[in-house]
């Protein structure tokens, strides 16, 4: 039997908004600071998918600073600075993904959506509004929200409880799909027992396979069709 679509969450860095490149380019300045050299091999194969926390933690463990991947004050301090190059760089730049708004926009008259991303809530509101479809979205799962990041599942369980709220019956998970990018986020969809749709913008297809569907791209995509399939 088909199993019905009911709610759509989706991932915000690399799948709404094409700025994979740009956290890089501010991770790698931050980092630089602190006399720390990331080079994009690196932040592809450790960090991409990690939140802001997640990825400074790791690259300073990994540069041998325990001391200071542990020091909470220090890395709120390092996502403060990258979080204000961030606001001042978007600015300028126009980075939603081609597709996106007007998949968003015909998906949020069919399903209730959120989003669940390791992005902090300012800069996913910020972009969202400049694409005009922050109203597309019922619930915002952020940084904030979560104590852990990708691949843990709580930022997908979260999103789903939050639209299951508002909801005239309970959505079950496996009613839920989720748009992600990255083997982190896959991981953490199908932990949280969803079935998740990949689109190939920061990996290549055979990284992303345990994707229950891929797509090069979200022009045209009209993922309800693929969801309804046995």
């Amino acid at each position: 039997m088909p199993i019905d679509l009911r709610a759509v969450i989706f991932d915000f860095n690399g799948v709404i908004v094409d700025d994979e490149p740009l956290h890089l380019e501010l991770f790698r300045a931050v980092l630089a600071e602190e006399e720390i050299a990331l080079s994009d091999a690196d932040y592809h194969e450790k960090y991409l998918g990690y939140d802001d926390r997640g990825c400074f933690v790791a690259a300073l463990a990994d540069a041998g600073r325990a001391r200071e991947s542990s020091d909470e004050a220090f890395i709120a301090d390092l996502i403060e600075r990258k979080a204000a190059l961030y606001r001042a760089a978007i600015k300028d730049r126009y980075l939603l993904f081609p597709g996106v708004i007007e998949l968003v926009r015909r998906l949020a008259g069919k399903f209730p959506m959120a989003i669940a991303s390791g992005a902090l809530r300012g800069e996913i509101e910020m972009v969202l509004e400049r694409g005009g479809i922050r109203d597309c979205f019922q619930a915002i799962v952020a940084s904030e929200d979560v104590s852990a990041c990708k691949p843990d599942p709580e930022g997908y369980i979260k999103a789903l409880a939050a639209l299951t709220a508002n909801a005239s019956a309970p959505v079950q998970p496996g009613e839920c799909l989720v748009i992600e990018d990255s083997i982190a986020g896959i991981e953490a969809a199908k932990r949280a027992g969803m079935r998740c749709l990949a689109v190939t913008n920061s990996y290549k297809a055979e990284e992303l396979k345990q994707a229950d569907w891929i797509v090069a791209n979200l022009i045209d995509c009209e993922p309800e069709s693929l969801f309804t399939t046995p």
